[in-house]
């Protein structure tokens, strides 16, 4: 009895030990969250902007990576250098990029488009997809930014639209090329953090975004006239889908992403100008009254369009011919970081920050064809007095606060990747989803772009985590992080601050909830079918 009893005695102590150990276990995984919970709560319960949001996580990240993490100044200190370089590749692009679209809009570019085209049918199922979708998916090429949405709205609204519809039209419209438009930033962003190569992302990437494309297709068409609209215009859905999709993959895989989401948006506004003739008008339309029989001239189009032929001439140039490629790219900015390890033990090894290409980076790029748009533009008198004023202050008012929460989120990504944080919230979420994690996984990339509101944030914060999951549970990690860019994707545009946006341009200011409650069921909806397609290839991609 004594044995039995001592037996019970040493089993009690060891069980005790055990719960200790995995209540410690469990409260090092919620400190090691926290930094990520403090920016969802300020964002969406608070309100707070990216950049005080993001200042907040950093410096919880901070504290918790320093006193719980046994994190020291040498490796706080590398590893916030390492986030400047990673900062200033996906700036680089942000900045030129809002900088061309400014050039453009200036010069009255983006308005003559967005007037031609519902010239071409006034089938309302039609214009709901050359405006919200194929349009919709340049301007994200080109702009980002919430420009689809600032755009199109007011534009739908004058053909007859009702607000709320003008709204979530182009925002469920372009959400699949949220990825590779503003140049490929968001993608960028994704390359920055995993530190993997182009080649081996943007494949999958393409594929689950172009699939992505033709449910957004079909949405808007449903938004414009319900299931029956969707029936009679399934054939320009599919021939406009693919014909984006193939484009945007192509580009990528071939490494010019920067204008995949551009030359995708170029491609289905072409297949639209060539599907419209048999949908020129729908008799059970309201809104054939509406269409404007006047607008800009073929001269006044290819003057619109003159600028980004020069953004597609420039970066084939740069990025594909050897000696020109060579040419610019000689001077690279690149820092050898040594090996850094907490007092607990977690290492990082010792690896190069991201080079940055000075002169032949993809911003480089932008900002050379910013500099010739806005000479051609000004040589046709497009350009009002003021205008060099007005563009400079129009970019820098529109990137200001995003770089801000950028640098603040890609720092705090960067603290918690090197003080083994992002290691142990992976080992506790491959321990804890398991087998469902690839289903899961662009909830992940929508949750965290609906409470940043930004694609490009959501990548930063939530990749690397990703990443270290998929390999911890053995599944492709391209694919989980295409799944990853997708869900972030599609909840950018389901964001608050979008939303705001949107309302705001089409006069429904204080009715935000009427937006927000049709853009959750589409956008649900999207992400829903982006999981389930991605847990059924994570069994065949391996």
């Amino acid at each position: 009895m004594r044995i039995v009893v001592g037996m019970s005695g040493a089993s009690g102590a060891i069980y005790g030990i055990r719960l200790l150990e995995a209540l410690k276990d469990v409260f090092s995984w919620i400190l090691a969250l926290s930094p990520i919970l403090l920016v969802l709560i300020l964002m969406i319960g608070a309100r707070w902007s990216a950049a005080r949001a993001g200042a907040a996580g950093w410096f919880l990240a901070l504290g918790v990576a320093v006193l719980r993490f046994g994190a020291g100044l040498d490796l706080i200190a590398f590893a916030q250098a390492k986030a400047v370089l990673l900062t200033l590749d996906v700036l680089y692009i942000i900045w030129t990029a809002l900088l061309l679209f400014e050039v453009a809009n200036e010069a009255g570019a983006v308005n003559s488009i967005g007037e031609a085209l519902p010239r071409l049918t006034t089938d309302r199922a039609m214009q709901a997809l050359i405006m919200g979708w194929a349009f919709g998916s340049f301007l994200q090429g080109v702009g980002g930014f919430g420009v689809p949405i600032a755009v199109i709205a007011p534009l739908m609204i004058g053909l007859g639209f009702a607000p709320v519809d003008a709204v979530v039209i182009p925002s469920i419209g372009h959400a699949w090329s949220v990825t590779f438009g503003s140049l490929a930033s968001s993608f960028q962003a994704l390359l920055a953090t995993t530190h993997l190569p182009g080649s081996e992302l943007a494949p999958a990437a393409a594929i689950l975004l172009g699939l992505t494309g033709l449910g957004c297709g079909a949405m808007c068409a449903h938004v414009a006239g319900g299931w029956s609209a969707v029936r009679r215009v399934i054939a320009p859905i599919l021939a406009i889908g693919f014909a984006m999709s193939a484009v945007q993959y192509l580009l990528a895989v071939v490494g010019v992403w920067n204008i995949a989401g551009f030359g995708s948006g170029m491609i289905g506004l072409l297949a639209s100008f060539l599907l419209v003739r048999w949908y020129r008008t729908d008799r059970a339309s309201p809104l054939t009254h509406h269409a404007p029989r006047t607008g800009p001239n073929a001269q006044d189009i290819a003057l619109a369009l003159s600028g980004y032929v020069v953004l597609v001439v420039i970066t084939v140039l740069v990025q594909l011919v050897p000696p020109v490629h060579d040419f610019f790219n000689q001077v690279v900015l690149k820092i050898q970081f040594p090996q850094v390890r907490t007092s607990l033990g977690f290492v990082t090894q010792a690896e190069a920050g991201r080079p940055i290409s000075v002169f032949g980076h993809a911003g480089a790029i932008l900002l050379y064809t910013s500099v010739i748009a806005y000479a051609i533009y000004a040589r046709a008198g497009r350009y009002k007095s003021g205008a060099k004023r007005r563009i400079v202050t129009a970019t820098l008012k529109g990137v200001i606060g995003s770089s801000l929460g950028i640098a603040a989120m890609v720092g705090t990504a960067s603290i918690m990747a090197h003080a083994g944080m992002t290691d142990l919230l992976a080992r506790g979420l491959a321990g804890s989803v398991g087998a469902a994690f690839q289903f899961v996984s662009p909830f992940i990339g929508a949750l965290g772009a609906f409470m940043t509101g930004s694609n490009t944030n959501s990548n930063v914060v939530f990749a690397v985590l990703q990443m270290r999951t998929a390999q911890l549970l053995s599944i492709s990690v391209p694919l989980i992080l295409a799944a990853q860019t997708t869900g972030g994707a599609i909840g950018s545009v389901l964001s608050p601050a979008k939303v705001v946006v949107g309302a705001g341009t089409a006069g429904l200011a204080g009715s935000e909830g009427l937006v927000m409650r049709r853009m959750i069921v589409y956008g649900g909806l999207l992400v829903l079918l982006t999981g389930i397609v991605t847990f059924g290839a994570a069994y065949v991609i391996r």
